[in-house]
């Protein structure tokens, strides 16, 4: 029998860290502050883009597993995932690897002044 309590644990604490990394609300606060600045200072520029995206496809391996149930034989194909790549085109700000920092950067120093800690806790 298959256990899968213990799954959800994994997931429920990977959740909880993922949750926990998005900071307090006064560093939310702070970053949303500084980003406001930032996005006057360093316009988004948008920009069409080719990018290479990945889809899961599922896809025959060759292999039958047959099951017989009285007089009848019940046969079904192997399937595996596989990633099959395409291109699409997306909008891209080609501004935000450069905003990034400095959001980053504003919203640490308003944090160390207002709470002396880069992470806005109290």
């Amino acid at each position: 029998m298959l256990n899968i309590v213990p799954h959800f644990r994994i997931v429920g604490v990977a959740g909880f860290v993922l949750l926990s990394s998005c900071g307090t609300p006064e560093y939310r606060t702070e970053k949303s502050h500084c980003e406001a600045e930032w996005m006057l200072k360093i316009p988004p520029v948008y920009r069409q883009e080719i990018v290479t995206k990945y889809r899961n496809k599922e896809r025959p391996t060759g292999e039958t597993i047959c099951e017989t149930t009285g007089t009848t034989i019940n046969c079904k194909p192997v399937l595996e995932t596989v990633s099959v790549p395409y291109t699409t085109v997306e909008t891209v700000d080609i501004k935000k690897a450069q905003r990034g920092p400095q959001i980053s950067s504003c919203t640490a120093r308003a944090c160390v002044a207002k709470y002396g800690n880069s992470t806005c806790e109290g």
